[in-house]
């Protein structure tokens, strides 16, 4: 992929501290294309990230180190594998670092986490991305293509959340293209308060594959026209997902009862989407789920776009 786009070094904060936002990825559309011999599945998507998402800090310490908190610090603890990203994303960065000659010391990662885990959003790849930025902005290295490797190393998912910014994906998830939506649009996150396991889903999936979209990828210039192309397209994996979590299909239902321009489950479940035409559009909805479903995360947000 070429890395037209780069975002800012990290906020330098007071004592040394490095502080980084880990957004939230939301598969607009997501085909499986089939299985690989190697058991991985080849896939096409359109992934934008949202305004919405995990914060991770970090600073000088003698050993490197990670402490997590935020509204599902204790959903993460119990699962462990999106904080170990954070380490193993920490280590392999500062491997790319010191292979340029420049000095690099552990850092003490604090992670806030405010996405739901195992939701469908990319959180623990967001996490990790944000970490290489971290460590490469700590010895004033931008990302780049110098990360890319190490980010598809630590899984799939991982070269998109290290862009962060709207994207064509494909081969297993690590071959992008960056994607030039010009439209404005907001969306609602919604998460009924189940995990699903990725690894579940995939094992559900019927053996007939999608096919590629054949004409390349479109130039989307309108919102319009955004929403005409994601109506030809579905997501794969929510038919298996549904049968896992009977909850996504009442989280569809209430975004349906909102009016969306398109409601659907985004990556392997079981957070879904609904979009809008503007962010108050959005804002009303999420407050009417808020206020049917308590006990669900719902979130307003709007698109990070390239700059």
């Amino acid at each position: 992929m070429a890395w037209t786009t780069v975002r800012s070094p990290p906020k330098k904060m007071a004592s040394a501290e490095f502080r980084e936002f880990a957004p939230a990825k939301i598969n607009l559309f997501l085909h499986v294309l089939g299985r690989r011999d190697d058991g991985y599945h080849e896939l096409e998507s359109l992934a934008v990230f949202a305004d919405v998402g995990d914060h991770l800090s970090a600073a000088p310490a003698a050993a490197w180190g990670l402490s997590i908190t935020g509204p599902f610090a204790e959903d993460l603890q119990e699962a462990s594998a999106a904080g170990n990203l954070v380490l193993k994303a920490a280590r392999l960065a500062a491997k790319w670092v010191e292979e340029k000659e420049k000095p690099f010391a552990p850092l003490h990662f604090t992670l806030e986490k405010h996405l739901p885990i195992a939701a469908g959003l990319g959180g623990g790849s967001a996490d990790a991305g944000a970490a290489l930025r971290v460590c490469a902005g700590a010895v004033g290295l931008a990302p780049g293509d110098g990360l890319s490797a190490q980010a598809a190393e630590i899984g799939a998912d991982v070269p998109a959340c290290l862009y962060g910014r709207p994207v064509w994906m494909s081969g297993i998830g690590e071959a992008l293209q960056p994607a030039s939506l010009t439209p404005h649009f907001a969306m609602v996150l919604v998460n009924p308060g189940v995990q699903v396991s990725t690894a579940r889903v995939f094992a559900g999936l019927e053996d007939t594959p999608s096919q590629p979209i054949s004409s390349g990828w479109p130039d989307l210039s309108s919102l319009e026209e955004l929403i005409a192309f994601l109506r030809e397209t579905r997501n794969d994996l929510e038919a298996p997902a549904r049968k896992i979590a009977p909850e996504i299909g009442a989280a569809l239902e209430a975004i349906e009862a909102t009016g969306p321009l398109l409601a659907r489950m985004s990556g392997s479940g079981a957070t879904c989407f609904g979009l809008y035409p503007s962010r108050d559009a959005a804002d009303a909805a999420a407050a009417s789920i808020r206020e049917a479903h308590h006990d669900w995360w719902v979130a307003a947000t709007g698109v990070l776009v390239s700059t």
